[in-house]
């Protein structure tokens, strides 16, 4: 298990919550909270609840949830721990696809939570061990979180959560399965098992979770992951996402993010892409394999893609 990686001192996550009881202790009036608001000195996340403008400017939707989820758990009347989508951020985790209108927390007295003013309160047995702090907010442990956030999104958006969380170390497939089976009572669970089923933390990122998972809904032979090809001498020529050696095929992600990883020293992209190309040549005279790339815009045509694929690989119309 990975440790937690506290956060600059600077990170603009860190930035404080006033509430406006604590403002008006400190002599701030209504009028002069207004004020505040009309200079672009402060932003309201909620009502009664406030931060500093710039800070909050700087921040992505993921960022700006974590600053709405501790004024959420400031102003709660009962005790509450981040959980289900809204753990997500302290992990760092990617979140595609993934609505966070709502602030998610689980009650810890066991009471029935309610759905109202953009909180989802959870009602759920939490067990020891379930609840950790991570950037000075209680938060649900990895395993739990994975678990949780099964139930709330579909399993493709779940499978890239759970692949993270996997890959990154805060979890481990033992872990979730022990917990899964304690489980009692939890609501829509029937995704669940198809999503540990899938998991597996040699995935890297949400690119090949996406297209794991287009695999699996497609029927086709699951692939080798991560597939190490080494020239005569043991050398590694590359490592492929995804292979099927028996068919003489391996697919590849081919997404910006991969040219746009930062360059040493006195390199260009374009000698990026060409070193990609000339990576990709080596591979193919080794194994005489054809390479099939797939890119975002593939994954957003899942049936047409899939038609391709299965032409590609098994010769199916």
């Amino acid at each position: 298990m990975t440790k937690p990686r506290a956060r600059p001192a600077d990170d603009p996550r860190n930035t404080p919550v006033w509430l406006r009881k604590e403002l008006l202790s400190q002599g701030y009036d209504d009028y002069a909270i207004r004020q505040l608001l009309r200079d672009g000195v402060i932003v309201r996340l909620r009502r009664g609840a406030f931060v500093s403008k710039g800070p909050h400017d700087q921040l992505d939707v993921v960022g700006q949830h974590g600053l709405l989820a501790r004024a959420v758990i400031k102003q709660a009347k009962t005790e509450v721990v981040l959980s289900h989508v809204s753990g997500l951020g302290e992990y760092d985790v990617p979140v595609w696809g993934i609505d966070l209108t709502d602030v998610h927390v689980t009650r810890v007295d066991g009471k029935v939570g309610r759905h109202e003013a953009g909180v989802h309160q959870h009602c759920g047995r939490i067990q020891e061990g379930d609840v950790v702090t991570r950037n000075g907010v209680r938060v649900m442990s990895a395993t739990r979180l994975a678990l949780e956030v099964t139930t709330v999104v579909d399993i493709e958006r779940a499978l890239c959560v759970v692949n993270f969380l996997l890959n990154a170390g805060h979890t481990t497939p033992e872990q979730l399965r022990a917990r899964y089976r304690t489980m009692e009572c939890w609501p829509n669970t029937l995704p669940t098992d198809i999503v540990l089923r899938l998991a597996d933390p040699r995935i890297e990122s949400v690119a090949e979770t996406r297209s794991y998972h287009l695999f699996w809904r497609c029927g086709l032979p699951a692939p080798e992951l991560q597939y190490e090809v080494r020239d005569v001498d043991g050398e590694l020529l590359g490592r492929l996402d995804f292979a099927w050696p028996a068919l003489g095929v391996w697919i590849e992600f081919d997404g910006n993010v991969k040219y746009e990883k930062p360059l040493k020293p006195g390199q260009s992209a374009s000698e990026v892409v060409v070193a990609e190309k000339r990576r990709e040549d080596r591979i193919r005279r080794r194994t005489g394999w054809r390479c099939i790339r797939l890119t975002w815009a593939d994954l957003e045509h899942p049936e047409r893609t899939g038609a391709m694929l299965r032409r590609e690989l098994l010769g199916q119309i």
